[in-house]
């Protein structure tokens, strides 16, 4: 019923009020879900360590299991609407390969403070978080938190190789699936599009997997599933074709999210981890758009 008298308000109101329309869409677009701060403030922390960092004068809350100054450590990126603790059902087998972890809850998300947050947001805190840490053995993240991975390593995030569990790769293409949703007509969008853009201080077009990928040389495991309803299984291929050192594995049944607990999901990811080839290779050239070798 929400989301109808949302998509009602955007209908009705913007011919009338476009400019109050426009705000108002940006904010909701970088505004996350209220039920995720419920959840997880009900999730265990599993006896994690927690923490507090000071990012760009946001309290940043962090959760940290074993000794990442003595142990090789596990970095990891939750995804929009998420928070930290989601790395639960990882932690038994990383903690037993003798990774020690580091999760932490973006702006406006889990028990860190905020309203909004932003991909940029995002890849800056993640980037903060790494360089308070340290290098880590490998960084994994889902969803947004697959995004804002990639762009962190691009700019300069040290992590010997990188987990993507259904990786967005398209803020552009995020950006219109908001809009359809909203019922967001293409001229209110485009206005919304420009004066988001001028806030953020960098274009969605700049954010895109294609672009970042190729400058990336460390390792890097795909994983999506072709169910995904939230982020298409086509842009986790992407990442798959323009990442150099990249293999992706295809799953089926699992959708966005369940994918990230799945138990042989989490058993290939370690088998990469202790750098076995797992998945298959994607390449394409002007005449092989897409294959498989």
């Amino acid at each position: 019923m929400r989301l109808y008298g949302l998509r009602l308000g955007f209908a009705l109101g913007a011919p009338l009020s476009p400019g109050a329309a426009v705000q108002r869409a940006a904010r909701l677009f970088s505004t996350p879900m209220s039920s995720s701060r419920s959840r997880a403030l009900a999730a265990s922390t599993q006896g994690a360590r927690e923490e507090q960092l000071d990012v760009d004068g946001h309290a940043i809350a962090a959760y940290v299991w074993g000794n990442p100054d003595r142990q090789p450590y596990v970095l990891f990126a939750h995804g929009w609407s998420s928070h930290g603790t989601r790395i639960a059902a990882w932690l038994p087998g990383l903690i037993a390969a003798g990774y020690a972890v580091v999760a932490f809850d973006q702006p406006a998300h889990g028990r860190s403070p905020g309203t909004q947050a932003t991909l940029p947001d995002f890849t800056r805190h993640l980037l903060a978080v790494g360089d308070h840490y340290g290098p880590a053995a490998a960084v994994i993240g889902h969803s947004l938190g697959g995004a804002a991975t990639l762009l962190a390593m691009a700019r300069g995030l040290k992590a010997g190789r990188a987990v993507l569990i259904a990786p967005a790769a398209d803020p552009v293409a995020a950006a219109e699936r908001f809009a359809h949703v909203m019922w967001i007509g293409h001229r209110l969008f485009q206005r919304m599009f420009t004066y988001f853009e001028s806030r953020i201080g960098i274009t969605f077009a700049e954010q895109q997997a294609h672009l970042n990928a190729p400058v990336i040389g460390r390792p890097a495991l795909i994983v999506h599933d072709l169910e995904d309803r939230d982020v298409p299984w086509e842009e986790g291929e992407r990442y798959a074709r323009y990442w150099p050192d990249s293999r992706l594995l295809t799953t089926r049944g699992l959708g966005h999210r369940r994918v990230l607990d799945d138990g042989e999901v989490i058993a290939a990811s370690l088998r990469f981890l202790h750098g076995e080839a797992v998945g298959d290779r994607i390449v394409s050239s002007t005449n092989l758009p897409f294959g498989v070798a």
